[in-house]
């Protein structure tokens, strides 16, 4: 028995010997100046810019894995990642099956204008397809990783305004997601925490749990997704989401127009075929009411009172609500209506993808100045309110003929008068 054990102990001890010279052969091959090449050209290739690779690195310790390390995608400006790390499913290896368990993402840095670049470029190489397909195949998601983890993620819009993010997401079997852990670490949104959770699965529908915690309070809902019934269909996205007790100004950061406690039910549609397109596709409804809430940098009293341009300010008030649609980029709110002490306002707004300011709001100031048109306009950085030119000469008149009460009279007069004219001649 003893001597059966110490050939099993040599058949174990050789066999370790092998597997790790074979892993230290592997290492100063992979870490040779002439392999990390051949992968930099053929990473340059598939993606049509210069890629340059720090180093290749294959570890057994603490888990198995291949990484690679300080890579740059030579876009202007370049995209950085400090480190790629992929470990495999054993079990799925014994079996002759080469499956990512997890995948590690660190400290990357994406540009927008990288992203865009990076995306025409591969785009322009793609080759059209000879010959559609005459059935749908089923996906291959051997390729997908079961586990993504992402430390230190930061993007940067258009704009130049940077955010990082930290993620932990798992896939099931079939290639979709199963959970979600996000936060944001750093910028406008920096604080904000979300979890996805899968709930029910079907050949038809897929539905998760959403609940984000943003701004003191918490948004949450259904989100349910029904897949392409073909190849080049298009996917189906809902969901209804209720907020509670959240501070506007977190939705809006790094812009600050409206302030106050946000109450709201939501729903979101979006039919896409490509993911890129989901922006633009996504439209939603909202019904909303803001207890404690302040317009910032419009001061609505002040601009009935002075009867003309006004900019800066506060408007403080007990209660605002109305609805807000969105479709892409562009936002609407209709039915607005705000009240504190002898101010009422209420009215209609948009903004633009450009996130320029439009409207009208007719405001009361107790009982003497009612129903005053003010034009909204500017930017949610800058926005601004002014009389209509109609407006503006109506209550000139009325100041002229009674001061103080014709202002506000005049000046809706002269509005009404002012769209009939429009009406009348198309203008």
């Amino acid at each position: 028995m003893a001597r059966l054990f110490k050939i099993l102990a040599a058949l174990l001890a050789l066999l370790v010997l092998l597997l790790v010279g074979a892993v230290l052969a592997l290492q100063q091959w992979t870490g040779s100046a002439d392999f990390r090449q051949r992968i930099e050209q053929q990473a340059a290739t598939a993606l049509g810019v210069p890629v340059q690779l720090g180093r290749i690195a294959v570890t057994l310790w603490p888990l198995p894995a291949v990484a690679l390390d300080a890579i740059v995608v030579k876009t202007e400006p370049a995209l950085t990642v400090e480190r790629v790390q992929a470990r495999p499913q054993w079990s799925a290896l014994l079996g002759g099956r080469l499956v990512v368990d997890t995948l590690v993402l660190r400290k990357a840095v994406l540009p927008q204008r990288a992203i865009n670049t990076l995306s025409e470029s591969m785009h322009k190489r793609k080759p059209a397809p000879a010959v559609k397909p005459a059935a749908q195949k089923t996906a291959d998601v051997d390729w997908l990783p079961r586990r993504a983890v992402v430390e230190g993620l930061t993007w940067v819009n258009l704009q130049g305004q940077a955010t990082t993010i930290e993620a932990d997401a798992r896939l099931d079997d079939a290639g979709w997601p199963e959970s979600l852990n996000f936060k944001i670490t750093q910028g406008a949104l920096a604080g904000t925490q979300a979890t996805l959770s899968a709930q029910d699965a079907s050949a038809t529908q897929r539905v998760w749990a959403l609940k984000i915690a943003l701004g003191g309070g918490t948004l949450q809902g259904p989100l349910r997704l029904t897949p392409a019934p073909r190849s080049g269909a298009e996917i189906a996205l809902q969901a209804e989401v209720e907020t509670r007790d959240v501070e506007v100004s977190a939705l809006t950061a790094p812009h600050k127009l409206l302030t106050g406690k946000l109450e709201a039910r939501t729903t979101l549609n979006a039919k896409f075929a490509e993911p890129a397109s989901l922006v633009d596709a996504l439209q939603s409804q909202t019904t909303f009411t803001v207890r404690g809430a302040a317009l910032q940098g419009i001061d609505l009293a002040k601009a009935v009172r002075t009867v003309g341009l006004n900019r800066g300010g506060e408007t403080r008030l007990d209660t605002l609500a109305g609805q807000v649609a969105t479709h892409g980029r562009a936002v609407s709110l209709s039915n607005l209506v705000a009240n504190s002490g002898v101010l009422a306002a209420s009215g209609n707004a948009t903004i633009s993808p450009t996130r320029a300011l439009s409207g009208r709001i007719s405001v009361d100031l107790g009982s003497k100045v009612v129903g005053v048109p003010l034009v909204l306009g500017g930017t949610l950085d800058a926005p601004e309110v002014t009389l209509s030119r109609s407006a503006l000469l109506g209550a000139a008149i009325g100041t002229a003929v009674l001061p103080g009460v014709g202002t506000g009279a005049g000046a809706k007069l002269g509005d009404r008068l002012g769209e009939s004219m429009k009406q009348l001649f198309g203008k």
